[in-house]
Parts: C-alpha cells; structure tokens; sequence
C-alpha cells in the first residue's frame, strides 16, 4: 500500500523538518546518533525492531538508520518486514563489522545505504540528507505512477462500459444508412407489381412476363437488405467469409436493381473482375459510391475494371459537380455530408470495407471537373 503523503516529508530550510526513525538496542549510540540528526530532522527512536516496525505502521519516514545486529530480530530480518510495510522509505544500515558480506546482505535485503559503526557525524548527517530526499522523489514518483494508473483504470471501465453503447451507435446508423436504398426499392418495385397485377387481371401475356421481372428485382433487393441486417447482427461474433466474386457481375448487378438500370451507369473493361471477397460487402461499396455520384448531379458515370498482373484496378469516374480538398478530407473521414438527409459515412463505409478486402482506396476530385475513385484489389483465380 502507498504511504499517505506527509507534509513531513520535506526538503531542510521548510518549517517542518523530515523525520528520521533511529533502531538501535543500545542506548549510548541511538541517542547519540539521535542527538547528532536532531539539528536538521526530526528523529525518532526505537529500542527493538518491532517497535520499529510499528512506529513505521503508523507514519511515513523520510528515513531509517538502523543497527544491522540487535536481539529478537536483526536489521536484515527487520528491512525484509519494514518493505512490506513501505517500499520506498531509505534504509541506511549500520554495521560494526564493515565487512563486504554483511554489506552485501543488507542490500540485498533491502537497504539503500550502509556505513560502518560508529559512523562520521558528516557522513551520517550528508547520508541521511541524500537517503531523505530519494525517499521524497520515490514517493513523488509512485504517487504520480498511481495517479496514473487510477486515470487509465477508470477510462478503461468507462470504455468497457460504454464501447458497447458507442459501437451499437455507429452500427446501427450505418446499417439504416445502408438500407435505405434498398428498401426503396423494395416499397418502388411492390407498388409496381400493385400496378401489373391491376393489368394481369385481363389476362395479358405481357404483363404477366413484367409482373415476373418485378418480382425477381424484389426478391434480390429483399435479400440484400436480409443480408445487411444479418451482417450487423453477427458482425461483432465472426468474419464474413471470403469467396472468388466478380466485380463487373457485382457492379452490373447493384446498378440494375438497387439504381433500376440507371443508363448513366456505364461499365468499361474487362467483361469479369476476379477478386476474393463478400458479394454483399462489395455490393455496398457499389452501392455508395453510385449514390454519391448520382445525387453529385452526375450525368455520366463509367466503371472500369483492368487487370495488372496480380491487381484488378477498379476506377470509378464521374462528371458530376466535384469535392475541394478541404470536403474530400472531411468526407473520407466520415461525418461530415453536403446533403440535408445524408449521413457523412458513405465514403468512410466505402473506405473501411475496401480496406478488408485488401484493396486500397483513392479519391481525386475538383470543383467543376467530377470525381474519381481507385480501387485497386489483389486478383483471384475465376470462380
């Protein structure tokens, strides 16, 4: 346990000196030594080890000069139990036998300093002094070390505490982000088969065929959004599985049902784009990326797919109204939107799900002159 602080334990030229615990058995030397400190601390005296011991239970010293011999309990036996009971108070060991071994001991007992006995009056007194102040620094340092500790001890239970609360937040905001699209679709698409059905009712052929394509284009935006809903339940627990997947079939597909076969969406390059990834994962990138063109008043948007040795480079080029550095910065690190219903994290989406794909990530872009965005994925064998 970590002494309380004292304002005892002070620098000589304060008020209050620094007390000193003195543990002789005999009198003639404790007192003298007591004597000889009392100018320039504030001594305190012990007979026996144990009285030591509980003097230093009850207050924190500055410093402890004690007899390596007495009965009972020597001063090597005594500095093992003084550290249980403060770890960072200086010990200087007295010895009448000077001897290495002794010295030795004492040390690596736990003593900070020894000196033969009896001991100079200057060297006692320049000892003590130095031995005072590193217990102060000591002290200084593991109260700081503690304060410390106490500070990240109590950010990691409020992390731990709230972390679920934070993720589910953003998750959550992402996932409605992601949905909206297709369920869009979804609601368009129902009413249109509404609308067939009305027709089907005469007995047309024709409308029976549309009434079908309807029903395949709902059913496929159905399940994306099944997918998405089940991605952010199971998110947290396991990592989507990786299979070879086309991106061309991936973007074709994203542009004819979730942006009904909008004609401004070209695709360019390879006929397949092999890479190892999520359909639905990707879908979302395609997904993003497409709106935010779209709504950037874009009338022409080209994808293109190429391959360079083991690398599918996937661009995607606009001539819609174009970012500034200053919101391409803000948009790529997600929250910041132009649009009065968006949510600023399409590209930040975009960007973290390439990223576990193994695929990098690039924008450029000007006011006026469209953007562009750069995949580029590590290429897998066909599927």
């Amino acid at each position: 346990m970590l002494p309380e602080k004292s304002s005892t334990l002070t620098t000589p030229g304060f008020a209050e000196k620094p007390p000193v615990l003195v543990v002789d058995d005999e009198y003639g030397p404790r007192e003298s030594i007591a004597f000889t400190l009392s100018g320039e601390f504030a001594v305190d005296t012990a007979e026996r080890a144990k009285e030591a011991l509980i003097k230093l239970s009850a207050r924190p010293y500055a410093a402890v000069v004690m007899d390596i011999r007495m009965p009972e309990m020597d001063g090597i036996k005594a500095v093992e139990e003084l550290r249980k009971i403060d770890p960072y108070v200086s010990v200087i060991m007295l010895t009448g036998y000077g001897t290495l071994q002794t010295a030795q001991q004492a040390m690596v007992a736990g003593a900070n300093q020894y000196l033969r006995k009896p001991p100079d009056i200057a060297e006692l007194i320049d000892a003590v002094r130095k031995q005072a102040q590193a217990t102060r620094v000591r002290r200084t340092q593991a109260q700081a070390a503690a304060e410390v500790l106490s500070m990240n001890n109590a950010l990691r239970r409020e992390i731990e505490a709230n972390e679920p609360q934070i993720w589910q937040a953003r998750a959550s905001v992402e996932l409605v982000h992601d949905l909206n699209n297709p369920l869009t679709v979804v609601i368009g698409y129902a009413a249109l088969v509404a609308d067939e059905a009305e027709i089907l009712a005469q007995r047309d052929p024709e409308a029976a065929k549309k009434l079908s394509e309807y029903a395949s284009m709902v059913e496929k935006a159905a399940e994306y959004c099944h997918h998405l809903s089940e991605n952010w339940r199971t998110a947290s627990k396991q990592a989507t599985a990786f299979v070879p997947v086309d991106l061309v079939a991936i973007a074709k597909e994203v542009r004819d049902v979730i942006f009904f076969g909008n004609a401004a969406i070209e695709c360019a390059g390879l006929g397949e784009a092999w890479v190892r990834g999520s359909k639905f994962e990707l879908m979302r990138i395609f997904q993003n990326l497409f709106k935010n063109s779209l709504e950037a008043g874009t009338t022409r948007l080209v994808v293109t797919c190429q391959r360079t040795a083991d690398q599918i480079e996937l661009t995607l080029a606009d001539n819609g109204a174009g970012m500034d550095a200053d919101r391409i910065k803000r948009a790529m690190h997600g929250g910041y939107t132009s649009k009065a219903s968006g949510t600023g994290l399409g590209l930040s989406i975009c960007r973290h799900l390439s990223g576990t794909h193994g695929a990098t990530f690039a924008l450029e872009s000007a006011p006026g002159q469209g953007t562009t965005v750069r995949l580029v994925f590590p290429a897998a064998p066909q599927g």
